[in-house]
């Protein structure tokens, strides 16, 4: 049964959900027209695109994260930090899973969070296909947590050589999936490693770096148009990454990645950037329907194809374009269904008819650190798609974290925050070195 103030929970803070709430506890939170929650499984918030920067150390997380409290505080809806395991939808209540310590002692029995509109935003994880040995030898950078690991292994090594000269100059990395997340960690190790040397790693050079990127398809960035991946390869291999084409991986191991034809490719640090899927509790949550990978599938109004008072936005939705293909798992994507999550919750609200969600492609940008970065912009500026690289692509790319600050932010706020950016690129080293 309904409250006189509608519940509005939104799961996962992510790009999507963390401007949806936004948007939401400003127009009727502020007026206590509604309660909105906000559930995470992390205490801040972190631009998804931009964790293989915090994994190498050329973005310093303490600097850019946005504490979900003190936004949610600022912006009038509630925080809940929790991992979100199961739903009811008879009594309407979302179940968290009871919070443990760092000894593994639980401290919060499970909770469960009552709702009248929900909206689940979790994103979507790396998916190893049950690939032996990956759980065990690889990282996955979908997680602040997979990064600092990364950045951690990282820095051990660089340590090891510049203090023991001669006993193990190499640092050996595998990177599985040649996607974008992929390509851009390739492209700003090589970008760290020539930072370093300004801050008392002297012994270490590129020469110590050797970075291999492993793709089972015929090319790089294989969602991106050919002529994307063929400027991106190029950049890559004259910054002296080993880029490995139709290479099938069967198994990781302490050594390294084993591949489908029987070799070995040596690895001391291991990374799987080869596909996406949805957390799998998610699989028929509830009786609601998804896909393969969990995602939920959603009508044209976003809602899930089972109820319509749960909603799905981002990368744990499955919405299908009239033309049959698929919307992409994309920062963009999630911003745009977010844009249109929202207008539906208040239409909902106010007895008024829903609109139909259209994904628009505005083009997809690769940052291949200092060096280079490519992509395409679609829609009216080129009347198609308009290929683009070098310093115009890069004011792009850096423009697109910049909507989604000013969408969670404001204009102002994003403002002063781009002028803290510079002082601290002056105040501040440009690794982090902890």
């Amino acid at each position: 049964m309904q409250t006189q103030k509608p519940r509005i929970v939104v799961v996962g803070g992510g790009a999507g959900g963390l401007e949806l709430a936004t948007k939401l506890g400003n127009k009727l939170g502020r007026k206590n027209k509604a309660e909105i929650t906000l559930i995470d499984r992390n205490t801040t918030h972190l631009w998804k695109p931009l964790l293989h920067e915090i994994a190498v150390g050329t973005m310093d997380e303490d600097v850019d994260a946005v504490s979900y409290r003190g936004h949610a505080n600022a912006h009038h809806f509630f925080f809940r930090v929790g991992t979100m395991i199961d739903l009811d939808r008879e009594q309407r209540e979302v179940v968290l899973a009871p919070m443990r310590d760092e000894e593994g002692v639980e401290f919060l029995p499970s909770t469960r969070i009552p709702y009248d509109y929900l909206i689940i935003a979790l994103g979507s994880i790396s998916n190893d296909f049950n690939t032996t040995g990956v759980k065990d030898h690889c990282l996955f950078l979908d997680s602040p947590t997979q990064a600092h690991k990364f950045h951690t292994k990282l820095l051990n090594k660089f340590l090891r050589i510049q203090r023991i000269a001669g006993e193990d100059d190499n640092v050996r990395i595998a990177i599985v999936g040649a996607g974008a997340t992929g390509v851009e960690l390739s492209a700003e190790l090589h970008h760290a490693v020539h930072e370093i040397h300004n801050y008392g790693f002297n012994a270490v050079s590129n020469e110590h770096l050797h970075v291999t990127l492993i793709e089972a398809g015929p090319r790089i960035l294989p969602a991106l148009p050919e002529r994307i991946s063929g400027a991106a390869h190029s950049e890559l291999v004259k910054i002296g990454v080993d880029v490995k084409l139709n290479t099938m991986i069967t198994a990781a191991s302490n050594e390294g990645l084993h591949t489908k034809d029987g070799q070995l490719i040596p690895a001391d640090i291991m990374v799987w950037a080869a596909g996406i899927k949805v957390p799998d509790f998610m699989a028929n949550l509830a009786g609601l329907e998804t896909n393969r990978i969990n995602q939920l599938h959603v009508n044209e109004f976003l809602q899930t194809t089972r109820d319509s008072t749960i909603f799905a936005i981002g990368d744990c939705a499955q919405f299908t374009n009239p033309d049959g293909s698929r919307v992409p798992p994309r920062a963009q994507s999630a911003h745009q269904m977010a844009s249109t999550c929202y207008k539906n919750i208040i239409a909902l609200l106010n007895n008024k008819p829903l609109q139909a969600y259209k994904y628009t492609d505005h083009g997809s940008l690769i940052s291949l650190a200092s060096y280079s970065t490519v992509g395409n912009l679609m829609g009216n500026l080129s009347k198609g798609s308009m290929f683009i690289e070098g310093r115009l692509a890069r004011m792009v790319y850096i423009s697109l974290y910049r909507m989604h600050q000013i969408a969670i932010h404001g204009l102002i706020r994003t403002g002063l925050i781009m002028l803290g950016g510079r002082l601290n690129r002056w105040l501040r080293p440009r690794l982090k070195l902890h």
